[in-house]
């Protein structure tokens, strides 16, 4: 089993959480794991992009080649796309598709999407807008977890506990509203795979 996952988005949209909480759900399942972060100027709405490697066997490097993820995971839809080089043939791009408009020149929607589209194997949809439907509106990074989540070789019952261990300080409420969150985004993924 391997499992090579580029988590892309802009700062303080809670990319990294989701690394935790797959790191720590793979380390439940005795599974090896490297990470490798890079943080833009996150706390301004600079990018924030990770390469997180999760093997049955050791890995000797933690960068991703180019060509070599089987996942992009992105809360943001133009940051899904600045990584598809490095995207295998067979492999999932799981995105958001509400923009975080950081930029002056930020492509138009339109053309964003059409570059989704063209891809063969998407799961794109309006996280930000099923975070405010299940009335959690910081939710979003827990329903793209859920979304990626088919694509990853972690049982999700494994993820939920994992979810719950980096949430439980927060207190019940938060780690229910993130739970439910999680479950909605790997429905909706379900039902488009």
């Amino acid at each position: 089993m391997k499992t090579d996952i580029i988590l892309a988005g802009v700062g303080g949209q809670g990319i990294l959480s989701i690394a935790t909480i797959l790191g720590a759900a793979a380390l439940e399942e005795n599974l090896y794991l490297k990470q490798a972060e890079v943080h833009g100027m996150s706390q301004r709405g600079g990018d924030v992009q990770s390469n997180l490697r999760i093997s049955s066997n050791p890995i000797h490097s933690d960068l991703i080649p180019l060509g070599g993820a089987d996942l992009i995971v992105s809360l943001e839809p133009m940051e899904a796309l600045r990584y598809v080089q490095y995207l295998s043939k067979e492999g999932w791009v799981v995105t958001n598709t509400n923009p975080f408009v950081n930029i002056d020149n930020y492509p138009q929607m339109e053309e964003v999407e059409k570059e989704l589209k063209a891809l063969p194997n998407v799961v794109a949809f309006n996280m930000d807008e099923k975070a405010k439907e299940l009335l959690s509106p910081r939710s979003s990074n827990m329903i793209l977890l859920g979304a990626a989540s088919p694509f990853i070789d972690i049982a999700p019952e494994q993820i939920e506990v994992a979810i719950r261990k980096v949430f439980g300080r927060k207190g019940e409420k938060i780690v229910e509203a993130n739970v439910k969150a999680f479950h909605a985004g790997r429905d909706i993924a379900m039902s488009k795979k």
